[in-house]
């Protein structure tokens, strides 16, 4: 556990979906935390520990305060706009509140002299791999194809200047698919008109929706559609946990990905609700999308070499299992907080 010496940690985000699920292992640990969130996408009820605050990350006097007031030594980063077809509608949209927003809020960690900064961030900053039947690796030159991954790369960027200028460290995540929610039924994706593969399939496996859109089938992939990593979203909530622990520990600022190492096509993915349910879903086959690359697979060395991170649910059907359990939780009325 944290020294509470180092003080406590502000996450924002943490009612949406990926920070609810870090704000729940903090507060199950006994961490000290204030969670910010505008409430935008996220649900209040969804931040099961530490202290709440309404509001938005970029309003730097409301930031300022809590630094001060809690004692903030770690920020973890979540709030952000994540829809990438909204992005390239939208880029404005995107640039204030991914990157605006992430500027101030560094601003008010430096002054505050914040000592541990983990941020969020997407392998959407890698754009298209020039081979994509390799696995990414951090290293890899970056090339994002639309705003959103644009706006966390400039984050990114920020922090990396800011780590040159400072004393505040920093660990980045890039985020693969998240998919899955909380084995324990008690918090999940609850994002409406989510665009999100495993979320979307067990919405129209369960009555939900009415058919599953696959957007290309003839990329060079052993059965032609797409294929990406996906993590399970309390794996991922845990990695944030392990940076944490890295840094409080001393660690120099680094960059890592977030994946299995592994990658699932389209079609995987839908043989394992139909598996998984019992009864297929209704596909519906369109042309493939602008920009989507044949595969993104994280490479995940250096993950495993820098965090002392240990996945717990990487297995697909246990992925789809936890999202169809918690849209049957939705379905039934149950709201986050409240036990499946």
């Amino acid at each position: 556990m944290q020294d509470q010496k180092q003080g406590a940690i502000l996450v924002t985000g943490g009612a949406g979906y990926i920070g609810s699920h870090v704000v729940k292992l903090l507060g199950e640990r006994g961490e000290q935390m204030v969670v910010l969130d505008n409430l935008s996408t996220g649900n209040r009820e969804a931040a099961l520990y530490g202290e709440f605050v309404e509001g938005n990350t970029g309003d730097q006097t409301l930031v300022s305060n809590i630094l001060k007031r809690y004692n903030i030594s770690t920020v973890m980063h979540f709030a952000a706009h994540t829809i990438v077809p909204e992005s390239v509608e939208k880029p404005l949209k995107y640039y204030g509140n991914n990157t605006a927003c992430t500027r101030n809020l560094l601003e008010c960690c430096e002054d505050a002299g914040v000592e541990n900064f983990i941020f969020s961030s997407t392998a959407a900053t890698y754009g298209i791999p020039g081979d994509a039947s390799k696995p990414c690796v951090e290293t890899l030159q970056t090339a994002p194809i639309n705003p959103y991954g644009t706006s966390k790369l400039m984050s990114e960027m920020m922090l990396q200047d800011l780590d040159a200028a400072s004393n505040m460290r920093h660990v980045i995540l890039r985020y693969f698919n998240v998919a899955g929610s909380d084995p324990d039924g008690r918090i999940g994706q609850s994002t409406k008109n989510a665009t999100l593969l495993i979320k979307v399939a067990a919405e129209v496996a369960l009555g939900k929706r009415e058919q599953l859109y696959v957007y290309g089938t003839d990329y060079p992939t052993p059965d032609g559609t797409g294929i990406r990593d996906y993590i399970h979203v309390s794996d991922l909530a845990s990695a944030h946990l392990s940076a944490l622990d890295y840094l409080v520990a001393g660690g120099e600022s680094t960059l890592v990905n977030c994946g299995y190492g592994r990658g699932y096509s389209v079609r995987e993915v839908i043989d394992a609700v139909n598996r998984v349910h019992g009864t297929p879903i209704k596909v519906i086959e369109e042309p493939r999308r602008a920009g989507d690359p044949p595969a993104l697979i994280a490479a995940v060395d250096k993950i495993h070499k820098t965090l002392d991170w240990t996945p717990q649910y990487d297995d697909l059907d246990v992925i789809v299992k936890t999202s169809l359990d918690w849209e049957r939780h939705l379905m039934s009325g149950g709201k986050p907080g409240m036990a499946a």
